[in-house]
């Protein structure tokens, strides 16, 4: 697979798809996701739906995201565990 087509699935990231685990898979890609965490594609796609799709409301599951920390830590790829964990109004 070229890295071009690899990239089409990502670059236009839907508006179905919620935060933050959107811009997670983004950076790191879905396929690649699924490989470090040893989950089939259509999980790692369950993160980024709404609960009411079956998903998990845009929140990937702590030891899911424990895994993806690592990686990028030792990939490189800018990931902080900030991004894992969104602020809710009510604690702001």
């Amino acid at each position: 697979m070229t890295g071009n087509r690899d990239n089409r699935k990502y670059r236009d990231m839907s508006e179905k798809y919620l935060e933050p685990a959107k811009s997670i898979v983004a950076k790191i890609g879905v396929q690649k996701c699924a490989e470090v965490t040893g989950k089939h594609v259509s999980r790692v796609y369950r993160w980024m739906a709404s609960k009411e799709k079956g998903g998990t409301g845009g929140l990937i599951p702590l030891e899911d995201a424990t895994l993806l920390i690592a990686f990028a830590e030792k990939e490189g790829i800018a990931l902080t565990h900030s991004e894992f964990f969104p602020v809710t109004e009510a604690l702001q």
